[in-house]
Order: structure tokens, then sequence, then C-alpha cells
């Protein structure tokens, strides 16, 4: 049976999609470890039942799970997230000693920070076993639209940083066309070694779901739905200012619906209240992922917005595989390679990152369009899904390219 170690530094009660990844490698006759923190992710807070101590080593759905120690994100200032970002590789390094037995191969599942790819990379190295990094977030790219970093010096520092990390992975994989040519020049390795292997969306989301619960609590609507985190990065302000916007022409039915938390939710709760515009726009807080299809269900279109950072528009954002799954209208915030992606799907508008005008006239033109360009919209997207964004597909490359070096 082949044995893999997967290296995250979120993990389960967190919501990221490495968990569905760990527990399909199991049900594919794939023994999984996974070296991964304690669970206080977006918030900053630990999740219930967890603390700096414990629980340290636990098992879910076939999944070991070995937990290094972490300063948490409290309060999701600037200090706190640098010392979350490099506590944790620093003090997993004390968990390598833990990890039992021999692997055929260890994964990196790389979000941010690009700093936990550095246990993997020390493990990989001492065993001698081929370490694939997964990279889901561009670094330092992404740092920046975290954190507010200027200083030349410092940027050239985290850019040598970045640079190390992904050179030290024996096997690469992007999640996009572009960003494979970003990795071949920092990584230095020939573009067809790099996997291109987009992120895939957990069947549940194109499972058909009821929305008549939310309908009744929330009321009749025109709503536009985000799920997610709220991040600098999602910048969720534009879309905040696109329904403002949109509102002043007429469209009185027009409702936005925040569904998610992070770190800029008092931000934006501070907007919507200077915009006078709580009546139209409701935070909705966190919900299981599993609830997620009934607030798509209740969707009259989808926003999917990302910050103005080129490098960021490398990326595919992971909610765009979801928001397709539950076949309704796409409105997407972005530049680059999330834009294609709904252009060529035919599954609703694109408009540039960060441009709140544009925005609000795609919403409008949705509003207007006859409920059969909507519907047909819809159905565009559940099919760029299943070609693209299917679960089992892309998660047998992922195993195949992780133990083979193939994708194919």
């Amino acid at each position: 049976m082949p044995r893999i170690l997967v290296v995250s530094q979120h993990y389960w009660p967190e919501n990221f999609r490495v968990t569905d990844l760990c527990e399909g490698f199991v049900s594919r006759g794939v023994e999984v470890d996974v070296l991964c923190g304690l669970p206080n992710y977006p918030l900053g807070n630990w999740f219930p039942g967890y603390s700096y101590t414990a629980p340290r080593r636990e098992t879910r759905n076939g999944v070991q799970l070995i937990r290094a120690g972490e300063i948490p994100r409290k309060g999701n200032t600037g200090p706190m997230i640098f010392l979350n970002y490099v506590s944790w590789p620093l003090l997993a390094l004390f968990s390598l000693p833990r990890l039992k037995g021999k692997y055929d191969a260890v994964l990196c599942y790389n979000t941010s920070p690009v700093l936990m790819s550095f246990p993997a990379i020390l493990y990989a190295k001492l065993r001698r076993v081929p370490l694939t990094n997964y990279v889901l977030d561009i670094w330092p790219e992404n740092l920046y639209s975290v954190l507010n970093i200027q200083s030349r010096p410092l940027r050239a520092i985290a850019q040598a940083v970045s640079n190390w990390h992904y050179r030290r992975a024996d096997r690469l994989i992007a999640m996009s066309g572009s960003l494979r040519r970003r990795l071949a020049q920092v990584g230095k390795k020939p573009e067809e070694e790099i996997a291109v292997i987009p992120q895939y969306c957990e069947d549940f989301y194109a499972r058909p779901a009821d929305p008549s619960a939310l309908q009744k609590e929330l009321g009749e609507a025109f709503w536009l739905v985000f799920t997610g985190n709220f991040s600098p990065a999602q910048s969720l302000e534009t879309v905040i200012r696109a329904v403002c916007i949109a509102r002043q022409q007429g469209l009185a039915n027009l409702r936005l619906l925040l569904v998610g938390d992070g770190m800029s939710r008092p931000a934006l709760e501070k907007l919507v209240q200077e915009e006078g515009a709580g009546d139209f726009i409701t935070f909705y807080g966190s919900v299981p992922p599993t609830r997620i299809p009934e607030f798509c269900a209740l969707a009259s279109g989808l926003v999917c917005p990302l910050s103005d950072s080129p490098d960021l528009g490398m990326t595919v954002p992971a909610k765009l595989a979801s928001y397709m799954a539950s076949g309704r209208p796409v409105l997407a915030s972005i530049t680059g390679e999330g834009a294609k992606a709904v252009e060529n799907a035919q599954c609703g508008y694109a408009s540039p990152a960060c441009n709140a005008e544009a925005l609000a006239e795609n919403i409008v033109r949705l509003c207007h369009a006859p409920e059969e360009e909507r519907r047909q919209m819809g159905e565009n997207a559940r099919r760029w899904y299943r070609e693209h964004y299917r679960r089992d597909r892309l998660l047998e490359q992922l195993l195949r390219f992780t133990l083979e070096g193939t994708a194919e």
C-alpha cells in the first residue's frame, strides 16, 4: 500500500480542500499521514476542543493527523499574522521525529504561507523521498495582499525566501498555465516538468439544494451571494461599493448576502454602515461547507472577487469551481485566469479586479437579463465544472503525479 506524507499548516476542522484531498487518497487505497497545525483560522481563536497543548494526534476518516504547535493569528493584526506564518514551520520541525515509517512521497499542500513547505523540504531531503509542492498561493505576491510591505529590502528578502522554497521541491503543481510559467521562472524548472492541475470541487457542491428555508428566513429578492473568507485578497469592499452603485440605478430588489468570516469583516461592516447599506447587505456568518449549496441555490448571481494584484490573477479562486458546480450565473471581479474561465465557460460576466463601477454595470446587466439567459448561464457553468473541475479526475491526476511524477 502506498504511503504519502501530506504537509499543510491548515486542516480540518478549518475549511480547506486539503481535508477532502487526503480522504480521497485514502479511499483509493493510500495510507496518508498529515503534518498540520492547530486549528485557529480564520479568526485566530482555537477551535472548540483545541488548545496549544492538545490534541496533538488524531485520526479522522482514515487519515492520521500529527499536529504541530503554532502561535494563533489572534486579532489578525500584521504582527500576529507574521508570528503565525513563521511559528508553525519552525515548531513543526520538532514533530518530524513523530513521523513513523517510510513514505513513498511527500506532498505539500501549499497555501499561504510558502514557509509551510519548509518542514516538508527538510523531511523529504533527510529521508530521500520525492517532494511535490502543490502551489495554491504564489508568494511573495500573496503576502503583499495581506500585509502592506513596501520596503524594498524586505520585499527582496521575501522574494529570495519564496524562490528558495519553490526550488527545493522535486515536483511542482500549478493551478493554471500562467502560474506554471511563473513557477518555471522562479523554480528554475522546465515548464513541461510542472503539472497544471486546477483545484477541484467536492461533489456535494453539485448536488441539488432546496433554498426555501433560506428564502423564508431572508425574504424574496434578487440575491447576490458571496461565500468564503473575508480577507484583503478578496477585495469585498469592491463588491459592497458595486452593489450600492447598482442600487442607485433603481434596482430596489437587489440584495447582497455575505456568507463567511475573516480578518476583513470589521472593516467591511464599517463600510456598510458608512454607505447606509445595512438594509440590503447582510452578513450571515460562517456555515459548514455542506450548507453552501443552499446559499448558492438562493442566489440569482454568485460574486467572485479578487484584489488587483497581477500575480493573484495567475490563480483561479477555489470558490469558482464550487460556484460553477451549483449551476448559477457568476459575476467575477477578477483579472487573469479566473476571468478567462468565466468568459470561456460563458457562465456570467467578468470585470477587472477592484473596479466597482464595472462590476456594478455587470450587476445591472445580470438583473435585467431575461430569465432564460440566466438559466443558460447556469447550465454553462455546470457543464464547465463537469469538464474541468470534477473531483475524481483531478484527484487521480494529483495522486499519480505525487507518486509517479506524471499527471497523464
